[in-house]
């Protein structure tokens, strides 16, 4: 990893927040794991985008209530955007708790601390141990514990104006609109990021038209809860209920959007999963179900190809070699789904291989913390 501006930058406001929050931390009661995984490595990038599990400056540290030794996850900015992002999930977890149209609930962990200490916003919930990973369980469990949250974002369905009245406020609503108009956002923030890249910007423009021509199936299958990163690290088993830790990822939009960001990170993590879902879908629901899952996947796909065409500026060395290979890698996913070809498993091995090569061992210790 480089030392670009980026990484300077987040490295000094780290530092700096970590010295001022953590006599704050100790007067509330709470005391600071040594190591911190969750702010080094690739985390500086991550800045501003919300879709991959970013967003506004803020620090999430792991840590102990003094009093009884309580394990905890503290989410703390005294950024705009990052306090604005932590009272999101906030308010998005009181929100969905009260909802009279959602008929099975949520896990979530456990609020210990909610408070303003200027200039710091401070949220801290109970972390939750889990016997084991997610993706280190048996591939019946995952395929089980998968299906079992999918239809219980699915259960909370927004159907009449007085539904859309309560929720549009905390989760907004997105439609086959917004979908179209963030896809053109997208687009244009990776071929102006990556400007030489005319792969890009033909597979980019192919996936537009394809979105365009069925949009129908975007808005048939809308006003459903759903979440932009959906994703084993934003979630953890403990004794077979699944525990949904980023609340402020939610909206109501596509039925399919929480499947997409999750079948597309399997294509990487665990392939078996992501076909054998597929499958479920294809088998148990409607063509056109099957394809409005497909659509989400090639739109979801758009915004990661924006995210590591955005990178490009800020890396350099091996990292941004390493982000070369995830764009072209994400852009033979994207070409496969609009093609409706099978990628082969041989092109999957080659750059898990290179990616391993590439990362630094600062954010491979950060990954192992995320699983």
């Amino acid at each position: 990893m480089g030392n670009t501006n980026a990484e300077k930058n987040w490295r000094t406001y780290r530092e700096r927040e970590l010295a001022s929050v953590t006599p704050i931390l100790q007067k509330l009661g709470f005391r600071l794991d040594e190591v911190q995984v969750h702010t080094g490595g690739e985390r500086f990038l991550m800045v501003g985008e919300r879709d991959v599990g970013g967003g506004g400056y803020k620090l999430v540290l792991l840590g102990t209530r003094t009093k009884d030794g309580k394990r905890v996850v503290i989410k703390v900015s005294s950024d705009g955007n990052g306090i604005r992002e932590i009272e999101t999930e906030r308010d998005s977890r009181e929100t969905l708790r009260t909802l009279t149209f959602s008929y099975r609930p949520f896990q979530a962990p456990e609020e210990v601390l909610y408070t303003m200490h200027a200039p710091y916003r401070i949220f801290i919930t109970e972390y939750i141990e889990q016997e084991r990973p997610f993706l280190a369980r048996p591939i019946e469990e995952q395929f089980a514990l998968a299906l079992d949250t999918f239809k219980a974002q699915e259960s909370v369905h927004a159907t009449t104006s007085s539904h859309a009245r309560v929720i549009r406020h905390t989760f907004g609503i997105w439609r086959a609109r917004e979908y179209l108009a963030s896809l053109d956002k997208f687009i244009a923030g990776a071929t102006r990021a990556d400007a030489a890249n005319t792969n890009l910007r033909t597979v980019l423009a192919r996936a537009r038209e394809y979105l365009i021509e069925r949009q129908h199936l975007i808005e048939q299958y809308s006003g459903f809860l759903t979440h932009a990163d959906f994703v084993p690290h934003n979630l953890r088993v403990q004794s077979g209920k699944v525990y949904l830790l980023d609340s402020a990822s939610l909206h109501f939009g596509n039925k399919y959007e929480s499947w997409a960001r999750f079948l597309n990170f399997m294509v990487l993590y665990n392939r078996p999963l992501e076909e054998a879902l597929a499958e479920y879908v294809a088998n148990n629901r409607t063509p056109e179900e099957s394809e409005a899952l497909r659509l989400m996947r090639i739109y979801k796909l758009g915004t990661l190809l924006e995210y590591y065409a955005g990178t490009l500026s800020k890396t350099e060395g091996a990292l941004r070699e390493l982000n070369e290979k995830r764009m072209i890698f994400w852009l033979e996913v994207l070409t496969s789904l609009l093609d409706g070809n099978r990628l082969p498993d041989e092109h999957i091995a080659t750059y898990r291989k290179e990616r391993d090569a590439l990362r630094s061992d600062e954010e491979k210790k950060r990954q192992e913390a995320l699983h």
